[in-house]
């Protein structure tokens, strides 16, 4: 790729030029503050430039004293009319506060941030996977081999390893991706550094433990990272990617004959209910999650609570059904 072309795959609220115009020139200083002095990640930064570049291509203006409430509500019409679901559009409107409130900070003229209210989170209903079916995902790498006739391959055996490691830490995607091969597995912790650059420590149990030991032990390879890529001669390429995971999730699923489509997100909704039906607390399930608000966790308890009615009908009252 030429540099020419990087350029034009830049969002434009990050491009700088001679014809930059006041509002341009304050999103992208606003865009350097989320990375230097908030320490945001490069995703965060990609998005809010996308979410404001969409806002400044919207609102045609030129300085940030031209937002207005009508302005900003006829944007958020214009989302709603193109059918983008209410949680995709409040991250537009979050971008939008967020960055009206550096303006203020720095006593820049433009509308105030708390006038613009955010939308209303729908319920949000949480799959995760039957503990039977779970069972037969995780065994479904060695599973394969034995009916081949076969060893375990590497393929085999990092699968195992990382469905394994998934449902044992509850790792993000990009957590689990970003793993080190050099990670202290007699000690059955490490640490992760998860979002907004915060590190936790996440557990390894002892079945995830043996899997890492078993597909490191197969690895010949230089590679730094935890989880790596193979060709089909069983070759090492490079780290594994997070399109390359969600491949492997849905193709073992399909394998162990789960019909419902599994991706690799529901592992990690499959940690925290099965931490919380089996007793522990809240306050602990969000910081192995590493969720910063509790509320995010709270999206677990309606599973619980039909965990709990499955109890109740099972073993409540049963002299009187007789």
């Amino acid at each position: 790729m030429t540099a020419k072309s990087k350029t034009e795959t830049k969002p434009k609220s990050e491009t700088k030029n001679n014809s930059e115009t006041e509002v341009e020139k304050w999103i992208r200083n606003y865009l350097n503050y989320l990375t230097i002095e908030k320490n945001r990640s490069r995703k965060t930064r990609e998005n809010y430039a996308h979410s404001l570049g969409k806002f400044l291509q919207f609102a045609k203006i030129k300085s940030p004293a031209d937002i207005t409430l009508d302005l900003v509500s006829d944007f958020r019409n214009a989302l709603d009319e193109k059918g983008l679901k209410k949680v995709t559009q409040g991250y537009y409107v979050i971008a939008i506060r967020n960055f009206l409130k550096f303006l203020r900070k720095r006593d820049v003229e433009t509308l105030a941030a708390e006038k613009i209210e955010l939308p209303k989170p729908g319920s949000r209903q949480i799959e995760t996977i039957r503990p039977e079916d779970l069972a037969r995902l995780l065994d479904a790498p060695i599973t394969a081999a034995k009916m081949k006739g076969t060893a375990p391959s590497l393929r085999d055996l990092r699968d195992k390893a990382v469905l394994e490691m998934f449902f044992s830490t509850g790792l993000r995607l990009a957590e689990l991706c970003s793993l080190s091969r050099y990670i202290d597995l007699g000690r059955g912790e490490t640490s992760v550094r998860g979002k907004g650059d915060k590190l936790r420590v996440v557990f390894i149990s002892d079945s995830a433990r043996d899997a890492v030991k078993a597909y490191l032990a197969k690895r010949t390879d230089a590679e730094d990272k935890l989880f790596v890529s193979i060709d089909k001669s069983g070759k090492v390429i490079g780290p594994v990617t997070h399109r390359s995971v969600q491949r492997i999730v849905t193709r073992r699923a399909t394998e162990a004959g789960i019909p419902e489509k599994i991706h690799a997100h529901l592992l990690r909704h499959s940690f925290a209910t099965d931490l919380l039906i089996n007793g522990a607390d809240i306050r602990s399930v969000q910081e192995l999650l590493g969720h910063a608000n509790i509320a995010t966790t709270q999206i677990y308890t309606h599973l619980t609570n039909k965990h709990l009615r499955e109890v109740h009908e099972k073993f409540h009252d049963k002299k009187n059904a007789s």
